[in-house]
């Protein structure tokens, strides 16, 4: 009777611990919950942030998300299921990051993405660019370079580690994970203490404390072994570094699903995007490109390394820009062109390669200029690239004539198209793009 009585105490003890431990748990379930509402925020049980990211008021993180220790995330911010915000990345007010996007990156330099922008679905914004120049620094301890100490782990040559493997088999040891090299292919970054035990225990049953024969040997290996693991543990967290690159974005821009925007190549220079741009499916913004505002961009265009983009142009679908080109403003660029070349401010190119193929008409109707201002812009286009049969000057002859119709350059518009002309011919520029005089149509 007496046991059976302490067997019902024991067990009643028990029932009323876990009963407790539950309504503790419940408890600051509820509190954390009535924190999150003051806030007016919500962030999903299935979400990571780390506790070091800034997180700002009303910020919705879906499932799956995750915030890395640098991130700042501005007040009423959207992440939906399955986004990523990584490494220096600052996120404005009022943003909304769709499903399966990616913000910022874990290397050196920064991210800034401005107010109100939308990011669509897979997108990727702020990664390391695709330059070749561009050097990820590796420790010399990486797998790519093997420490000194991985010949004391290959001594015996390839017979005697697969008679180790066999006999730590044999002897319950823990399989190694990391493929012989030292090296964790789980998680490059960090050395799990759940792998250096394994790892440990292995190695202790491949050592048999009953025999002498080959005791000091194993021994040596072992110490050989534990000292790559450490300095290959020790190399991932410099693991990545470089230099540093940059990605600065404006406000109220929606970059569109499967987009691509990379950073710069030099810490001197940064790529960057305006205000009130629209940048439409798959389009792809290479390192160190500078893009104004209030244009639009159509499906697959893509612009190569430090392309210039002024204001308000417009390009169709499945464009492709040569580096270091650069786009004038109310210019646009006709579907499947090939630019190679400098685009003029308010002109037309289309064809691969692109060629001029006149002032984009309907596009300077749109954005409001006068139509004074575009008379003039005729008159002097035509002046310029539509010259007569009997008019036999040269382009530059033709320009410098331009810069004497002194009634037609106090047309502001009439000055900047000429200015983007005669800027287009200046050292390390491409020049324009090609055109057809009028003798030879």
């Amino acid at each position: 009777m007496a046991a059976a009585a302490a067997a019902a105490r024991r067990l009643l003890s028990s029932r009323l611990q876990t009963t407790t431990t539950r309504l503790l748990h419940a408890t600051a379930g509820a509190s954390q919950g009535a924190a999150r509402e003051t806030s007016g925020g919500f962030i999903h049980p299935a979400a990571v942030v780390h506790p070091d990211a800034v997180i700002g008021q009303g910020v919705l993180i879906g499932p799956f998300c995750t915030v890395g220790p640098s991130a700042r995330i501005g007040d009423a911010c959207q992440l939906h299921g399955g986004s990523h915000v990584m490494g220096d990345t600052e996120l404005g007010e009022g943003c909304v990051v769709q499903t399966g996007a990616i913000l910022g990156a874990d290397i050196p330099g920064q991210t800034i993405i401005g107010e109100n922008n939308v990011i669509g679905h897979y997108a990727v914004v702020g990664v390391k660019c695709q330059d070749l120049k561009y050097k990820t620094l590796i420790n010399p301890g990486c797998p790519s370079a093997p420490c000194q100490n991985s010949t004391k782990m290959r001594e015996g040559g390839l017979e005697e580690e697969e008679e180790e493997e066999e006999e730590g088999k044999d002897q319950g040891g823990e399989v190694d994970i990391t493929g012989g090299s030292g090296v964790d292919l789980m998680n490059l970054f960090s050395v799990p203490h759940q792998l250096q035990q394994g790892r440990w225990k292995r190695e202790a049953a491949m050592v048999d404390p009953g025999k002498g024969k080959g005791k000091g040997k194993e021994k040596e290996k072992r110490r050989g072994r534990e000292d790559c693991f450490n300095d290959k543990a020790s190399s991932r967290l410099t693991l990545g570094t470089g230099e540093e690159c940059f990605l600065h974005i404006g406000r109220n821009n929606e970059i569109r699903e499967y987009c691509s925007i990379h950073r710069s190549s030099k810490s001197c220079d940064c790529t960057v995007i305006g205000d009130n741009n629209l940048i439409m499916g798959s389009c792809h913004v290479a390192h160190d490109c500078k893009i104004g505002s209030n244009n639009i961009f159509a499906n697959n265009t893509l612009f190569a390394g430090h392309v210039v983009v002024e204001d308000s142009t417009h390009t169709a679908g499945a464009v492709v820009v040569h580096q270091f080109c650069h786009i004038g403003s109310y210019s646009f660029l006709g579907g499947g062109s090939v630019v190679a070349q400098d685009v003029p401010r308010y002109t037309m190119v289309s064809g691969d390669r692109a060629e001029l193929r006149g002032l984009n008409l309907e596009g300077l109707r749109r954005n409001g200029i006068s139509d004074q201002e575009v008379r003039s812009l005729r008159k002097a286009y035509q002046k310029v690239f539509m010259s007569s049969i009997t008019n036999e000057s040269s382009f530059e002859d033709r320009l410098a004539e331009l810069e004497q119709e002194i009634e037609l350059l106090e047309s502001p518009a009439v000055s900047r198209m000429l200015e983007s002309i005669r800027m287009s011919f200046d050292q390390g520029r491409r020049g324009i793009c090609k055109f057809r005089s009028w003798s030879s149509s």
